[in-house]
C-alpha cells in the first residue's frame, strides 16, 4: 500500500526472508522466498533469484541495528501516522550518523585507521 502511494503503481515482486509464512501473492504482488532453485530454471534465472535474496539478506542486519539502537522495536506514537513518523525519525537519525562519520573521516583521516585497530 505504501509502495503504491509513493510510486503511483503496485510492485510486481517483493522479496521476503525465510521466516515469512503466508500467501505467495498479495494484491497482484508476487512474494519471492529464498529456497532451492527449480530444475526448469535457467542459469540466468537462478543467478537473478540468488542476487535478489542476497540483497534482502544484506538489509537484515541494518534492520536489527535500527530496532535495538534507535528504539524501533516499540513505537510510542499512536496509529498509522505515528508509525510513519517513527520510521522517518529513525531514518533521519541513521542518515545523520552516516553523514557525520563521513565528514569526520574527511577532516580527520588518521582517525579512520585507529577505528579499525585491535586494542
Amino acid at each position: 500500500m505504501i509502495v503504491e502511494i509513493s510510486r503511483g503503481k503496485a510492485a510486481k515482486q517483493a522479496v521476503c526472508d525465510r521466516g515469512y509464512r503466508g500467501k505467495r501473492e498479495v494484491n497482484e504482488t508476487q512474494l519471492i522466498l529464498p529456497g532451492k532453485a527449480l530444475k526448469k530454471d535457467t542459469r540466468y534465472q537462478k543467478d537473478k533469484k540468488r542476487k535478489q535474496c542476497k540483497r534482502r539478506a544484506a538489509i537484515e542486519p541494518i534492520i536489527g541495528h535500527l530496532k535495538s539502537d534507535y528504539r524501533m522495536a516499540k513505537n510510542y506514537l499512536k496509529g498509522a501516522i505515528g508509525d510513519r513518523i517513527n520510521l522517518l525519525m529513525i531514518a533521519a537519525a541513521w542518515n545523520l550518523k552516516q553523514w557525520l562519520l563521513a565528514i569526520s573521516w574527511l577532516f580527520f583521516p588518521w582517525r579512520k585507521l585507529q577505528a579499525y585497530r585491535i586494542p
